[in-house]
């Protein structure tokens, strides 16, 4: 398996998994949102980065999404992992592990002193990795819709 930066024609390939994240986390960004993110991913200007995970076959089976932002307690940039998604049949074989340690890659050459993230409580897979490679910060997450 193959961890590397999504290339613009990884479109066709990447949209499938991108969906099937949208399945599990019962929401549809419809296809304005899919193509903006797409294009923020390729555009230089952009703090928003997607790197994929690709077999040996050559099928794209699992995807991370990241970016850069600032910190008001930190003088380095902070890493948000935004999404992350490893197709069904390969989960459990390392790839999510190995995306997100993609990102602690690039966040360290970044300059970044965090990478950090979220989940929905009820992802208890996924927590088992998460817990075994990073910390819980003890922070609730709380929002508001605006507009």
């Amino acid at each position: 398996m193959l961890i590397r930066p999504a290339d613009p024609r990884d479109f066709d390939a990447w949209l499938p998994l991108w969906r099937g994240y949208q399945v599990f986390y019962k929401v549809d960004l419809g296809d304005e949102v899919t193509r903006t993110t797409w294009a923020r991913f390729h555009d230089p200007a952009e703090p928003m980065h997607c790197a994929v995970a690709e077999a040996a076959d050559g099928r794209l089976v699992g995807f991370v999404h990241h970016l850069f932002h600032r910190s008001c307690w930190m003088l380095k940039p902070s890493c948000y992992l935004q999404d992350l998604f490893a197709a069904p049949e390969v989960r459990g074989t390392g790839v999510g592990r190995a995306l997100i340690e993609h990102v602690y890659a690039r966040a360290a050459e970044a300059g970044s002193t965090r990478v950090w993230w979220l989940t929905h409580e009820s992802n208890g897979t996924a927590m088992q990795l998460y817990d075994r490679i990073a910390e819980k910060s003890g922070f609730v997450q709380y929002r508001k819709a605006i507009g």
